[in-house]
């Protein structure tokens, strides 16, 4: 189980104990205000406790949907527009309206970590938004992925969604023109 340091503290009170206990392998530090029961931790988990509030967006969400076997480098978080700031090499933060941020949000277990993300259907809306942004061969590879998903896909929701996003139509006919 992963602990904040704020968890770690109420726990053993002190640090004086605190290192104590480190030294004595009770629980061990993963990174910095992080610590765990266990010596070897998911790096997920990791994110989710560190950011609980963020949710897997762009090529991390493709890749965790398993839409493509494309590992990104970089883990891509959404968060509200308003949200703390997120100062790690290895996150990309993207702020959102509230709407949008909350919308199409789920959470998947994904190797045994619980991870927030966005729905395929939300996925699907994002790829057709950023079509010339994402590489060619990449776009290619998602949207073959959707065509074999398209009749486990909620076509509603999808309705739903376009409602919040500008040039729904446009949108709405590059997916249909894709994927159905």
């Amino acid at each position: 189980m992963l602990y904040t340091y704020n968890e770690i503290k109420n726990k053993y009170k002190s640090t004086y104990q605190i290192r104590k206990a480190l030294k004595n392998k009770e629980f061990f530090k993963i990174e910095k205000g992080i610590y765990s029961d266990i010596p070897n931790v998911h790096y997920l988990a990791v994110i989710m406790k560190k950011y609980p509030y963020g949710v897997f967006t762009s090529y991390s969400a493709y890749y965790y949907h398993n839409l493509t076997d494309v590992i990104p480098n970089t883990m891509y978080l959404a968060t509200n527009r308003n949200g703390t700031t997120i100062t790690s090499d290895k996150i990309k933060q993207i702020r959102m309206k509230d709407e949008l941020y909350n919308l199409g949000k789920t959470e998947i277990d994904y190797e045994g970590i619980k991870i927030n993300i966005y729905d395929k259907e939300r996925m699907l809306i994002d790829l057709a938004r950023n079509k010339n942004q994402i590489g060619y061969d990449l776009y290619k590879e998602i949207i073959s992925n959707y065509r074999k998903l398209a009749n486990s896909l909620d076509t509603q929701k999808i309705e739903e969604y376009l409602q919040y996003f500008a040039n729904g139509d446009k949108i709405f006919e590059i997916i249909q023109d894709e994927v159905f």
